[in-house]
């Protein structure tokens, strides 16, 4: 599919997010100084300030240097996206557009155009993560965070999220997995050393660390690395850890089941362990439950 078909796809989009085209409403701008809620305006670039959930944590150097180039000969074609600031509202808080406030700094200028909205957090996070989604901005760690955000803070549902950004519950799902990796995977995704699709092939892996090091050394496809990962796991189950009880864990399960009349299992774990009471009464469960009492 066309990135131009991707995007078609992303739910709603920022058109019906905002409720109507914000090249539209520039085309017909305001006076520069007016602060009108909803208008178009001009304000200076220092009044500006990222957005409290933007998406987005990284800025790639050159792509920022060769936007500021563009800036510089065309201007800022599209406005700045900001709703005030609930921090201080002496500034205007970056809904969508931050790549552009960062390289109209790089490219010196003072002032820049905003489209002003008034805007929940539920909004500000919908409109911040659907304008990168669109424009690909955003890695998948990015991204994932994005959905889980959404899901903590705001209580969406995968389907609902789903239905928002053109996207189906079960890739929100595997998005959000994984930021269940381990670090040194999701730094190789970060880097892009490793795809979403070859840490997605990780996910039930047993040791994803160690087989990621592998997939990135052995540059491995997607496909080799789903094919991988399968083999690296039947192995694994095949060869548990086994902890063998000694003879003085067997005699310490013999002494407490003696002493409360019950069975009694000391079960080892790498972690730790556990102490299994069996009973076939209430009865029995509360005498166990009076003699720790009295401990």
């Amino acid at each position: 599919m066309s990135d131009q078909g991707k995007r078609k796809n992303l739910g709603r989009g920022l058109d019906a997010l905002l409720g109507e085209d914000a090249l539209a409403e520039f085309s017909s701008s305001q006076k520069a100084g007016e602060t009108k809620v909803t208008s178009v305006t001009v304000a200076p670039i220092g009044s500006l300030v990222p957005g409290r959930y933007q998406p987005r944590t990284q800025f790639v150097s050159s792509e920022l240097k060769a936007l500021a180039a563009s800036i510089k000969v065309n201007g800022i074609i599209q406005p700045i996206l900001v709703r005030n600031s609930q921090i201080n509202p002496e500034k205007w808080e970056i809904v969508a557009g931050e790549r552009r406030w960062r390289a109209a700094q790089i490219a010196q200028l003072h002032e820049v155009p905003i489209l002003v909205r008034k805007l929940t957090n539920i909004k500000a996070l919908e409109i911040a993560l659907v304008e990168n989604l669109q424009r690909a901005n955003l890695s998948p760690l990015e991204e994932a965070r994005g959905y889980e955000q959404l899901i903590q803070e705001f209580s969406h549902t995968q389907e609902k999220l789903g239905e928002l950004l053109g996207k189906s519950r079960s890739h929100v799902a595997n998005m959000i997995r994984l930021l269940s990796l381990p670090d040194s995977v999701k730094s190789l995704i970060t880097s892009g050393a490793l795809s979403a699709g070859h840490a997605r092939a990780l996910l039930n892996a047993s040791n994803p660390g160690e087989l990621a090091k592998l997939v990135v050394k052995r540059g491995l496809n997607v496909r080799q690395t789903e094919t991988f990962a399968k083999k690296a796991g039947v192995k694994s189950r095949k060869s548990p850890n086994k902890y063998e009880k000694d003879a003085d864990t067997l005699a310490l399960e013999r002494e407490i089941s003696t002493s409360l009349g019950l069975s009694v299992s000391i079960h080892f774990t790498p972690s730790g362990g556990k102490v299994t009471v069996n009973y076939d009464t209430l009865e029995q469960l509360d005498e166990v439950l009076g003699r720790l009492k009295k401990h």
